[in-house]
């Protein structure tokens, strides 16, 4: 059927022929040939036919036996877009597995949002364990690469923090990722996927002359997938793109010639312009319209808009008096000829709603039962109804404006309590799916029906409704940029159709302020002018804070965190962010009093209570770790990070079986549990098993291969086993990821030593020293290799600070060592 109705609709295709004969001469035009281009943007403004002819280079596409992709803006990020490609492509007979694989954990772990960022962030020896998954990632894209950190992290090391103790740091900070892996595929999910994309579009290159990927509504899609696109193609960071393949890209604005200007001679411009005289003429005759008078009439009304024409066509007027005086309006420009008061009243009630499908319809119109079926399938089969996906239907908006117009025009009154309706029932669908106990702001469902609820609101002209909209803004805020976009964009969609100048000047405001400088400025905007409720302006102050908090302005961060906390004194969650920088900042003990106050307020909270026992392990305060951790459990027995800091903090005090347990149990529960392995093989260390050692850290480095402190944990691991060669290894990657590490520095020295490539052992192990100028390690190792060289003055310097430090240090020392020191140790 759909193969029968592509072939209908190509059939009566009037127009673009030098852009469909362009295209098609691509095909045959080897890539290597300087005249083949890999890149197609057609654009132009509303209803001149983008879509439509998208839909046409397509098949045009598949004759060439082309895989092919379309997608549109209802794919609302990258790994939207990179689903969609491959549902399409298993429809065609090629599965891209691996990429489908990925998806799912990238879904599961965006399921567990900000509880499985935090856990994966937060539970390493010496990290603070309160920064969110979005903040950090919103730290990785501000700050990445201005300080010598590898990944996410990058853009919340302080700079002075870094040139004072840049160890000391990263222990607290970057020895948090438990599961690396994880955290990429919730942080930078492109970073994951895209090579795996690649990947998969190689090998389906192997069996396909052609790949091509059409992605429509770029005005909507290009602010997410441009820059991933341009990187995409023409650089090799996520890997190679197949030569044969084909991006076409359809919007209302051309190209960012700022990013995509140098790459003339690969790409093709296809701007569209309305329909020529010659091309209307076509499209009507097509359907039948020939009558002289009645085509000049359209001409005159359409302005050879394509879908205006098209819509025009399909009624088939045989008569000038069908076409109406010059006066008509839009709307009767649209319905003219048709003759059915249900079909037309259906038309005008479902232009109301942003997106339809057959509820949705049921609900707008006042249709029988009898009349629904054959009155929606009436609807869709009309040009200026597109597919949204997911079987969700839009109004072209070309049509839907007038028709919105007409209708509020028409009866004010209707209007108003029409719209009411519309909110009722969109509310009543969204308290049905919330899940009992769950956050709603979590749930991409629910938040979709809150949308559509609060636009109606606005359309009606509810009293508090505008309130009611910048209070969920704050939520939205919360929820991540993409949304917070949405809800902006939503306000000045409701300001547009409900000709409310209030409502769509904040609605530009907002979106202006979030496109410029982000959820910060935006929300910055909120709290200066809008009048919002006092638990409103206090959670702003936090998702405020947290965005400062990912920008390492921490001063400001703590500043919001505390006007939060005096507005609404008995807001949980300011208290618990607040931690969070405290335990940044190395202030364990002020990061547990203010969870304190957050667990005093939510005594059933697990999370709080979790973090709480984290923050004292971090501290050294085994007995309140022990007691907090126990108490997490018991409150949520599947908190696998509870399990294992409570697991962590028995192997420091030698209750090594205890510890055992505790970190199995949290492997059960997470089995791809990174932090858990790495810390299992501490334990297994304590108990004398290099073997399970070793085998836990290799299985925490596959989950997690770019994690410097399990690299230097091997490494050391394999030093003890004799395997220094290996070892050294690993200590060069982490000293690769991590070029200010100064364990890693020590344990080469050491490591280096064994293979007695003196030199540069004292190399490293001066650099460890200089990094932590107290490091009773790296100097008793330094001491011993200076004795072995005859440097015994500087071995002696080296053994006095120890004394100093740590005197107990040099009774350690094994016998080989006190033997090299000698004299050094008695004077």
């Amino acid at each position: 059927m759909q193969d029968l109705i592509r072939q209908r609709t190509r059939a009566g295709f009037v127009g673009r022929a030098a852009e469909r004969a362009f295209f098609r001469a691509n095909f045959e035009t080897p890539p290597h040939d300087e005249r083949h281009r890999f890149r197609f943007h057609v654009h132009g403004n509303a209803g001149v036919g983008k879509t439509f002819l998208l839909r046409e280079l397509e098949q045009i596409a598949r004759e060439q036996g082309a895989l092919t992709a379309y997608v549109d803006d209802s794919s609302g990020s990258v790994p939207e877009v990179m689903a969609e490609i491959s549902r399409q492509f298993a429809a065609q007979g090629r599965r891209l597995k691996e990429l489908d694989r990925t998806l799912a954990a990238h879904a599961e772990r965006r399921h567990e949002a900000e509880l499985a960022a935090l856990a994966a962030l937060d539970e390493q020896e010496g990290a603070g364990p309160t920064v969110s998954g979005r903040v950090v990632a919103r730290a990785g894209t501000v700050a990445l690469g201005m300080v010598p950190v590898v990944g996410p992290l990058a853009g919340v090391i302080d700079s002075e923090e870094l040139a004072g103790g840049v160890d000391r740091f990263r222990e607290r900070v970057l020895a948090r990722f438990r599961d690396h892996e994880d955290v990429r595929l919730v942080l930078a999910p492109e970073q994951v996927l895209t090579p795996v994309l690649l990947r998969e579009l190689s090998e389906a290159a192997a069996s396909a002359p052609w790949i091509a990927l059409f992605l429509d509504t770029y005005e909507r899609t290009g602010p997410y997938l441009d820059h991933w696109l341009h990187e995409t193609m023409t650089t090799d960071r996520h890997g190679a793109m197949p030569a044969t393949a084909v991006v076409v890209t359809a919007g209302r604005r051309p190209l960012d010639t700022a990013l995509w200007g140098g790459l003339r001679d690969f790409m093709t411009d296809v701007p569209l312009s309305p329909f020529t005289e010659a091309e209307t003429r076509g499209l009507l005759a097509g359907k039948g319209v020939t009558s002289e008078p009645v085509v000049e009439e359209v001409l005159r009304l359409t302005g050879g808009l394509p879908v205006l024409v098209s819509t025009l066509a399909e009624s088939r007027p045989a008569d000038p008096d069908d076409v109406g005086d010059p006066s008509a309006t839009a709307v009767e420009r649209f319905l003219k000829w048709e003759r059915d008061p249900a079909r037309r009243a259906a038309a005008l009630s479902c232009a109301l709603p942003r997106w339809l499908d057959a509820d949705v319809f049921r609900a707008a119109t006042d249709c029988s039962e009898e009349q629904l079926e054959p009155l929606y399938a009436w609807l869709r089969s009309m040009p200026f109804v597109g597919e949204l996906g997911g079987g969700r239907l839009r109004y072209h908006d070309v049509v839907r404006a007038p028709m919105l117009r007409a209708e509020r025009n028409r009866s004010p009154r209707g209007w108003a309590e029409r719209q009411r309706r519309l909110a009722r029932t969109f509310g009543g669908w969204r308290e049905e799916a919330r899940a009992d106990g769950d956050e709603p702001w979590t749930d991409e469902t629910w938040r979709s029906l809150r949308l559509a609820e609060v636009y109606h609101l606005l359309c009606a002209g509810e009293r508090d409704a505008l309130t009611q909209a910048l209070r969920d803004f704050v939520h939205a805020c919360d929820a991540g940029p993409v949304v917070a976009a949405q809800w902006a964009r939503v306000l000045v969609d409701a300001g547009q159709d409900a000709d409310a100048a209030a409502v769509a000047g904040w609605g530009t405001e907002l979106t202006a302020a979030l496109d410029a400088e982000g959820i910060t400025s935006a929300l910055g905007l909120l709290l200066r002018r809008a009048v919002l409720d006092v638990p409103a302006q206090a959670r702003a102050r936090v998702v405020r804070g947290d965005e400062l908090r990912g920008q390492a302005a921490y001063a400001q961060a703590l500043a919001e965190y505390d006007r939060a906390v005096a507005l609404d004194p008995e807001l949980a969650v300011a208290y618990r962010h607040r931690a969070g920088i405290r335990g940044e900042l190395g202030d364990h003990d002020a990061a547990i009093a203010e969870l304190d106050r957050a667990v005093a307020l939510e005594p059933d909270n697990s999370w709080y209570v979790a973090l709480r026992g984290e923050h004292h392990r971090l501290a050294r305060h085994d007995a309140e770790a022990v007691r907090d951790l126990s108490e997490g459990i018991r409150l949520d027995p599947a908190n696998e990070f509870a399990w294992a800091s409570r697991g962590a903090t028995h192997e420091r005090r030698g209750d090594l079986d205890a510890a055992l347990s505790d970190l199995g149990r949290a492997l059960d529960l997470k089995p791809d549990y990174a932090w858990a392995l790495a810390r299992r093989a501490r334990v297994w260390r304590a108990l004398g098993d290099p073997r399970r050692q070793l085998a836990d850290l290799d299985q925490a480095l596959v989950l997690s291969p770019d994690w410097p402190w399990a690299r230097c944990e091997r490494g050391d691991a394999l030093r003890a086993a004799g395997r220094d060669e290996e070892a050294v290894a690993d200590f060069d990657r982490a000293l690769s990821l991590d070029p200010a590490y100064a364990s890693a520095y020590a344990s080469r020295g050491a490591s280096l030593a064994n293979l007695g490539r003196h030199t540069e052992a004292l190399a490293d192990l001066d650099r460890a020293v200089e990094l932590r100028p107290g490091y009773v390690w790296a100097l008793c190792r330094r001491a011993v290799l200076h004795a072995l060289v005859g440097r015994f003055e500087k071995a002696r310097a080296d053994v006095e600070s120890v004394r100093e430090l740590e005197p107990g240090a040099l009774e350690r020392l094994s016998d080989t060592d006190r033997a090299a020191l000698g004299s050094v140790l008695t004077g």
